[in-house]
């Protein structure tokens, strides 16, 4: 299930994981705990390379940035039965949003009163919000919505962590 591979030998590629002497790929252990569960925080702005989808499966809080850069940011978000993002609009930022489980109902548009954008989507789907469009996903499912988002530039602070959706919106 974690797949890696091990080599005794220096690595010319400084992207490469050093452990115990060896370089490894695919799978580095200093971003796992004991259960081999991902430690969720946020990695940024230094290189990381993580299985976004179990990431995004793992995570439990409305939101968790997972990495933060000077011009892009990573998010997870765990959206619960019934319950939705918030319609909200980013005036100077693009943020693209992938499902990985659960199902939900997207809605964009122009200004909070015209979402002509209205679509049901699941596993797998990509949304685009270009910066100035009003947004909202739904989860119409009966689990959680597991959901990852990237923001150009970053959206909120460094290490930002919203337990909650009430968490979210007092932070804001």
């Amino acid at each position: 299930m974690y797949p890696y591979s091990c080599y005794s030998y220096p690595s010319p590629n400084p992207m490469q994981a050093r452990w115990n002497n060896q370089w490894c790929y695919g799978w580095n252990p200093q971003y796992y705990n004991g259960y081999r569960n991902i430690v969720l925080q946020d990695y940024g702005p230094r290189p990381f390379v993580v299985d976004i989808d179990q990431a995004t499966k793992q995570n439990t809080n409305f939101r968790t940035v997972l990495w933060t850069g000077n011009h892009l940011q990573v998010a997870l978000m765990s959206i619960n039965p019934g319950e939705d993002i918030g319609l909200e609009v980013h005036p100077k930022t693009d943020q693209f949003l992938r499902i990985e489980e659960g199902q939900g109902f997207v809605q964009m548009g122009g200004s909070k009163d015209k979402l002509d954008v209205q679509v049901t989507a699941h596993d797998g789907y990509a949304i685009m919000v270009p910066a100035g469009t009003w947004h909202n996903v739904t989860n119409t499912g009966n689990r959680p919505l597991k959901v990852y988002s990237i923001y150009a530039p970053p959206n909120h602070p460094h290490g930002t962590v919203h337990v909650t959706k009430a968490d979210a919106q007092e932070a804001e």
